[in-house]
């Protein structure tokens, strides 16, 4: 999104307008392009338009680790809260008893997010540090949401701005002095920092068409695991791939984020094909192609 440039004149009264006429500006220019984006997907036949995606871009210095470094971290508050509340729902939907969470652990969960930001998290490991940014994507999302529970969908917490849809660029956290938000974790450090599309079975939105939240922490031993086993979990379920009457279905997932599965239809396929069962990927495959996508934004309470 571009920014505007303004000239301010010196009086008050003429500031205050021209503030406001920049305001009203900038949102004329983002529903006009809403607009346009709207009549373009609509002058765009099937499901081709949306197969293509920008690349993530790092954020220089959350790079840096130290390998030779065998300390590990704790996460056992994260585990057990994670044990008491995440269940078993249809279709293998894990769940979050977000209204049964007690205060005592609400200050558990504060806690612990305050212990992780408290790190000197590029002093650790690779895989530390991946378990470290996953776990606390999730534990900052559980926390958002109990902030602002009751809420039938994540992405009716609107605290990140102007034409806000969700939590995701509200500043929620500080570590080694950088504020970051849900988005700078996930975009600017670990889709960019790992380049694995088994990131997106790792971080979790809080929502039914989301891969699950896992009832385990993810510790820098089992997180390798834990993604491959989260990715098969996925595909493997009607929220991730259906397909009825020979009509393929994915997630919206696989589009929006389509630079980190190959950038086209193909590399979703290939994907796919990788971590679906025998039988779907014999269905997959006579399919032949991807016909439609769909995401569920609904609690996944």
């Amino acid at each position: 999104m571009g920014t505007t440039s303004l000239r301010m004149t010196s009086t008050p009264l003429k500031k205050d307008q021209t503030e406001m006429q920049a305001t009203a500006s900038l949102l004329l220019s983002r529903l006009t392009r809403i607009g346009l984006l709207c009549l373009t997907l609509a002058a765009v036949s099937g499901f081709s338009f949306s197969w293509r995606s920008s690349a993530p871009e790092l954020w220089e210095g959350w790079e840096v680790h130290d390998n030779a470094n065998s300390a590990k971290i704790d996460h056992s508050t994260w585990d057990s809260l994670l044990k008491r509340y995440v269940t078993k729902g249809r279709q293998d939907v894990n769940l979050f008893g977000y209204g049964k969470v007690s205060r005592q652990d609400r200050e558990r969960l504060d806690e612990y997010i305050k212990s992780l930001a408290a790190l000197e998290i590029t002093a650790y490991s690779r895989s530390e540090q991946l378990a470290y940014w996953l776990n606390l994507y999730n534990a900052l999302t559980v926390q958002v949401i109990l902030q602002h529970y009751p809420v039938k969908s994540i992405k009716d917490i609107d605290i990140s701005g102007l034409l806000a849809n969700g939590p995701w660029g509200k500043e929620l956290v500080e570590v080694e002095g950088e504020k970051l938000s849900l988005d700078n974790i996930e975009h600017e450090i670990l889709r960019p920092g790992w380049k694995d599309p088994r990131i997106h079975y790792g971080v979790n939105c809080a929502s039914i068409g989301c891969p699950n939240l896992q009832p385990d922490a993810f510790t820098g031993a089992s997180v390798d695991d834990m993604l491959t086993a989260g990715a098969k979990q996925y595909v493997n379920s009607p929220r991730g791939l259906s397909i009825r009457n020979g009509r393929v279905t994915v997630s919206k997932i696989y589009s929006w984020f389509a630079y980190d599965f190959g950038n086209s239809k193909e590399g979703v396929m290939r994907h796919l094909l990788k971590y679906a069962s025998a039988e779907r990927a014999h269905q997959l495959k006579t399919a032949g192609d991807i016909h439609d996508t769909r995401y569920d934004w609904a609690l996944n309470e």
